[in-house]
């Protein structure tokens, strides 16, 4: 009873402890939130919502910069050059704790990051124009099995999910396809809509092209149709047990101060909950995908060593 009671006073003592000059004058300038991705694609622009919404709730403007490349990992990068001071944020995509499994990065998910929230994740499917000979996407999978190696598929990164869904599909179905990677989704739909690749992989950047009949898509990736296109099939009705969602939140550079990231935390929670922001999530298709500061740090460590089986599989480990 004693040492409870001793514990509970040490407890007590610890909610009661001021907190740091630096979190009490936080924020002291315009907050940095990192797009790791174009200008003009999806990722971009629910961010710039995002921001907007939560700059209500914060004494300081959040600014977006876009920080394209390097399969949405620059974020992180710029992440570990930051001050830990909150003043710097970053969007993280699901491949930050793929790519230090296929190359030598200066960085580590688990090491060089403070996880603060999660927000969304992405709606993904396969395109093609709407001259296309593939009609369905049992007919691009049967084209790409009558031809190895020929299938000309577009993607916004090596190492993003719409990457490696692709090459998992193949692998389970014993295909070969030729990966054209970009910066992008704004690039990649440039490119397919020029006809320099035959298909793409991306989340719903396509979803003008596809409403205006400049391209067909074939199939989605979710657990269930999407509300949009209740028509097109997903990989599970096809057969194919996928399931590729690839949720991402927010984090900021390892050793910030509690107590700002309980700032950033609330402000951008009733950020992501602002009606304006979850307008633009869903013209793209995408759900609320609410974690705290700590279960985004547990889901952090356990998808680190979920997408490390996924690339042994595909024999994609560096060496």
């Amino acid at each position: 009873m004693k040492r409870r009671n001793l514990l509970t006073s040490a407890a007590a003592l610890a909610v009661a402890r001021p907190m740091s000059a630096a979190a009490q004058s936080f924020p002291s300038r315009p907050i940095t939130l990192i797009a790791p991705f174009p200008a003009g694609g999806p990722t971009d622009i629910t961010l710039r919502a995002l921001a907007e919404a939560t700059s209500k709730h914060l004494p300081q403007p959040v600014v977006v910069e876009n920080r394209p490349g390097a399969g949405g990992t620059l974020g992180v990068v710029a992440l570990t050059n930051a001050r830990p001071d909150g003043h710097t944020l970053s969007q993280l995509p699901l491949s930050i704790f793929r790519i230090p499994h296929t190359q030598k990065v200066s960085w580590d998910p688990l090491l060089s990051i403070d996880y603060v929230i999660g927000i969304s994740g992405y709606t993904f499917g396969v395109v093609v124009p709407a001259n296309s000979k593939f009609k369905t996407f049992r007919d691009l999978i049967e084209w790409a099995r009558n031809n190895p190696g020929k299938l000309d598929y577009g993607s916004t990164g090596t190492g993003t999910s719409p990457h490696l869904t692709m090459e998992e599909l193949a692998l389970n179905l014993g295909l070969k396809f030729n990966h054209i990677p970009y910066r992008g989704s704004a690039d990649l739909m440039t490119s397919l809509l020029g006809g320099n690749i035959m298909a793409a992989a991306d989340s719903t950047g396509f979803a003008p092209h596809v409403e205006s009949g400049k391209l067909r898509l074939l199939v989605t990736w979710g657990e269930k149709r999407t509300r949009r296109w209740p028509q097109v099939p997903t990989l599970v009705d096809l057969g194919y047990g996928i399931v590729s969602a690839s949720p991402y939140g927010l984090g900021t550079a390892k050793g910030t101060d509690p107590a700002i990231i309980r700032t950033l935390h609330d402000a951008f929670q009733k950020g992501m909950n602002d009606p304006k922001h979850v307008a633009v999530l869903e013209r793209y298709d995408q759900d609320l995908w609410y974690m705290g500061s700590a279960d985004y740090a547990a889901y952090a460590r356990l998808t680190y060593v979920k997408e490390k089986r996924l690339i042994e599989r595909l024999g994609m480990m560096r060496a």
